[in-house]
Parts: C-alpha cells; structure tokens; sequence
C-alpha cells in the first residue's frame, strides 16, 4: 500500500550526514523538510542548477529560502546539461545532474563524509517509469523501474517517498504552510512522462483505485526476476567462456538454449563492455551462432555500439570506432 510522508521518513534508516537533492519543487522540498526535522544538523541540501530554463534562478532562490528557513547548508552546481547527437535531452540532464550531485556530496567539507543522497521520486514518478517501460517493450530489468536503494559512483543512493503518493507530499506541504516552485515544464504535452501524467493516470485512478500499489508489486517482481537472471548469466558465462583469452566459445553458447544463449550474451555485453544491444540485434546474433556448423560461417554483426565478431571458435566484440 502506498504510504503516508511521515511513514516513510520513520523507515527511512540512512547514514549520516545525508545529502538531500533539492531541486526547489514539491516533492524535494517535502524531502529535505522531513529529513531537515529528524536529523538537525546533520543533511545538507544539494541543488544542480542545468541552466535548461528560464526559472532556473527562480528554483535556486527558492533552495535558499527554504534551506535559511530551515538552517540546513546548500550546496549549488551549475552544469551544463546540453545533450550530443543522439542523446535525448531528459538522459542528458539525468547524467548530468547525477555526475553533479555526486560531486557536491565529494565537495561537502566540516560537516563530515557524505555517503548516502535522498533524491525524491514517489510512487507516481514509478508508475510513469513502468509505463514508459512497457511502451518500449522493455524486459524484467526495464520493468524493474526505479530501485529504492542502489549504489553508484562510490555513494548510497535513496528514494524514501517512492511509496508516497505525488498528492499526499502536496498536502503534506500544504498542512505545513511550506511554499514550492513548481516546474513550468511539467506542463509541456512535448514530454511523454507529462501526457501520461495528465492522460492515463487520472483514468487508472478511476478503474484501479490501488493502481500505485499493484504497479510497485510488478516492478518488484520484474526486480526480482532481473536478479535472478543476471545471477543464471554469471554461471552461464563462466561454463561458456574460454579460459585462455575470457571470450565466448561457440560451441559452449550451442549447448545453451536459446533463451540462456541470450540471457548470457547479453549479460557479457553489458558488464564486459557496457553496451546493449537491441533486441533485433540480439535475435539476429543467435540465428548466426546457431547456424555456425563449419569453419567457414562468419559471423560480423552490428551489436550496440559496436560488432560482434566470430574468430575461429569464440565470439569478440569490437567497438565501431575500432
């Protein structure tokens, strides 16, 4: 069941000092303000400025209003979070402002080491994560959504509210008298999480009531199968690897059905070489193993970012500015 603010701060059990992302709007303002009042003195709001939008000052000022406010330090970075060819805009910003707050959690000095940042996605935010999942046809790991605990460059990342409803916070704030920024970009039909905010939520809400609740449960269970999976592709990797030269034997890929064949390919190109290839990609990559019976099938074939190769009796991957 989705949960109320003040529970999910009481379960919320991080390390302390705590850096609390703080963008200005609702849902980090709710975040930083509990934390703030459970832990004085010991959270430190960090807010990444993208420089994306004109009330971009707008939000910072209201960072230090709230942070005076609350006698909580501030840490600001200012990024530039332009996307490159290829890129959509939202990942850019996403990597920048991770790569940010990453680095003000690092900068934070006199008040101790920062291991652990709160960042304040709810459970509507996961809903909208699962359904643009699902529109891309994405598998256990895609389905998974967002973690409510992970680890990434050195730091303890959580997202306490991701059990909270988006109007709960709202009132939550609102019985409190605490003012927000909200995003003018929340309004823009151009992005796909706004449509589905305003178009197919309201209508889930109407025919399944605990939508938020049912949702969570099916990215758990995608979690769940996700890690079962990559366990299966570890076993499987080490039975197909050549010992030598730590690539992969055909033969021993043969011997897998199609479905683990996969599972460990995949596996291979996203912890060895950190690229993943399409699902096009992949079913044309098991049609060449499969029919690679003599010395003289090839295999050179276009796998995420780079090709995947056959060299006698194993499989390489080349990337493509090789």
């Amino acid at each position: 069941m989705t949960i109320s603010v003040d529970d999910a701060l009481d379960r919320f059990q991080p390390q302390l000092p705590l850096g609390v992302a703080l963008s200005g709007g609702a849902d980090s303002s709710a975040l930083l303000t509990g934390c703030a009042q459970r832990w004085p003195g010991q959270v430190i709001a960090l807010h990444v400025n993208h420089g994306l939008q004109a009330a971009a000052p707008q939000f910072e000022a209201a960072c230090q209003t709230l942070c005076s406010s609350l006698n909580v330090p501030l840490r600001v970075a200012r990024v530039n979070a332009g996307h490159a060819p290829g890129q959509s805009p939202e990942d850019a910003a996403r990597i920048a402002r991770y790569t940010a707050l990453a680095s003000l959690a690092g900068d934070v000095t006199g008040s101790g080491h920062i291991v652990h940042i709160a960042v304040a996605q709810h459970a509507d935010d996961q809903v909208e994560s699962l359904l643009l999942a699902l529109s891309r046809g994405a598998g256990p790991a895609g389905l998974a959504a967002m973690p409510a605990h992970w680890e990434r460059m050195g730091l303890h990342w959580h997202r306490p509210f991701l059990g909270v409803a988006a109007a709960d916070i709202r009132h939550w704030l609102r019985q409190r008298s605490i003012s927000w920024v909200e995003d003018p970009t929340n309004a823009d039909p151009g992005f796909t999480r706004n449509r589905i905010r305003a178009d197919l939520l309201p209508p889930l809400e109407v025919c399944f009531p605990h939508f938020r609740d049912t949702f969570a449960r099916a990215a758990q269970h995608s979690a769940a199968a996700s890690e079962l999976l990559a366990e299966l592709a570890d076993i499987d990797l080490l039975s197909v690897l050549d010992p030598t030269f730590d690539v992969p034997q055909i033969k021993a890929l043969q011997s897998l059905s199609a479905p683990r064949q996969a599972n460990v390919l995949r596996h291979w190109l996203k912890t060895r070489f950190v690229t993943t290839p399409s699902t096009a990609q992949l079913e044309a990559l098991l049609i060449q193993i499969s029919a690679c019976t003599t010395r003289g099938h090839d295999i050179d074939i276009r796998v995420g970012s780079g090709f995947v190769r056959r060299e006698g009796a194993v499989l390489r991957w080349y990337n493509s500015t090789l």
